[in-house]
């Protein structure tokens, strides 16, 4: 399986994936799946990946294989919009998922991707392109985006992501849900890939992150003694608390506790 998160804040963009692969418990690998692609000085591009391994790799030589050749044809040097970046890689993974159906007895092999980066003085932006070829794009309510085995970590995104967070914060956020998720999940795990993108830059900050790593040790350490004195900061619940049949009595109870304190 597979964690990747991107966020689009208004300082850049964050991205951070792990690398675990596996085809089973006794036979786990470890393959990147956040790439960058340099393709011109107005413009830069993050993807990161999630599904048929197979699919997600030919995907990516196809399009360094449409960089480096000449001619006149679509690649991500001639795309005007990140919309339009998200849609080639779209119609290059349906081309190698359908070219493989037959061979994979009509499964098909399908992966996901999120895009993010910036293309000329646009905005940066992230998207998260389907199998099926189309997109869609974090909203602004909640600007991230997750592909794999998102629901363990999707909470605490939910809960802090906001555009005016700072990169350095989103980045322990982001660290947060990744622990989340490898803590409930074996099939994600480290080392872990983050890739910090401020606005215009067209440059990527990225660090390997490893279970050993000391900031990861560090971070770990103070997250699980932070929620567990959380718990014990909670409000007592007692017998009658759990015995309240409507909300009306359990607010009354409530009330009656913050005027006793």
């Amino acid at each position: 399986m597979t964690y990747c998160l991107a966020m689009r804040l208004d300082e850049g963009l964050v991205f951070l994936a792990d690398t675990r692969t596996n085809a089973g418990v006794d036979n786990i690998g470890h393959y990147r799946k956040l790439h960058t692609v340099h393709s011109g000085h107005d413009r830069f591009f993050v993807l990161e990946s999630a599904g048929n391994l197979a699919t997600t790799q030919e995907v990516l030589d196809r399009i360094h294989r449409d960089l480096s050749t000449n001619g006149d044809h679509e690649s991500l040097a001639t795309v005007n919009h990140l919309f339009e970046a998200a849609l080639y890689i779209g119609r290059l993974n349906l081309e190698v998922a359908a070219s493989h159906r037959e061979g994979l007895g009509g499964a098909g092999g399908t992966a996901t991707f999120i895009l993010g980066g910036q293309v000329g003085g646009e905005d940066p932006d992230i998207l998260l392109i389907y199998p099926e070829g189309n997109y869609i794009r974090a909203s602004d309510d909640q600007p991230f985006l997750q592909i794999g085995e998102t629901k363990y970590g999707k909470y605490l995104l939910e809960l802090a992501v906001r555009p005016d967070v700072e990169a350095i914060t989103a980045t322990k956020i982001a660290l947060a849900s990744m622990m989340m998720t490898a803590r409930a999940n074996l099939s994600v795990g480290p080392p872990y890939d983050l890739g910090i993108y401020l606005n215009g830059s067209y440059e990527l900050d990225a660090f390997r992150l490893t279970d050993v790593s000391p900031v990861m040790q560090h971070l770990a350490q103070i997250w699980e003694e932070h929620m567990l004195q959380a718990f014990r900061d909670l409000p007592a619940i007692t017998r009658g608390d759990l015995a309240a049949k409507d909300l009306a009595e359990l607010a009354a109870r409530a009330q009656k506790v913050t005027g006793d304190q």
